[in-house]
């Protein structure tokens, strides 16, 4: 029963050895494979489709239905960061603003 906490150690380190492995095992073969113009064109959007999916879910239906009214501090506070983005570059600014907008538009609009 002593060695019941080192064999769980053991075992999340060995999880978390596998999950490294796998997730660094297409990065290491890709990486070394000259792909098709074609395919490298393809996967330079795969990041940005990834972000809208996650993002704009969360903007447009707030609750699980479609709001695009001025009243949604989600939509507006996510134009904001949209704009701070585009204009300066700077993610981590875009970040702050947007959720700085959005803390504040939560208290200040109704319900």
């Amino acid at each position: 029963m002593s060695d019941t906490p080192v064999a769980l150690g053991l075992i999340i380190l060995g999880m978390g050895v596998v999950t490294y492995a796998i997730r660094l095992s297409p990065m290491m073969l890709l990486g070394r494979v000259e792909g098709r113009p074609l395919m490298r064109r393809a996967l330079r959007f795969v990041p940005p489709a990834v972000l809208s999916a996650l993002i704009f879910p969360e903007l447009l239906l707030p609750g699980g239905t479609l709001d695009l009214s001025p009243g949604n501090p989600r939509l507006l506070a996510g134009a904001l960061a949209a704009f701070i983005a585009w204009r300066t570059k700077n993610a981590l600014l875009a970040i702050a603003v947007g959720m700085m907008a959005l803390w504040i538009l939560q208290a200040v609009l109704p319900r």
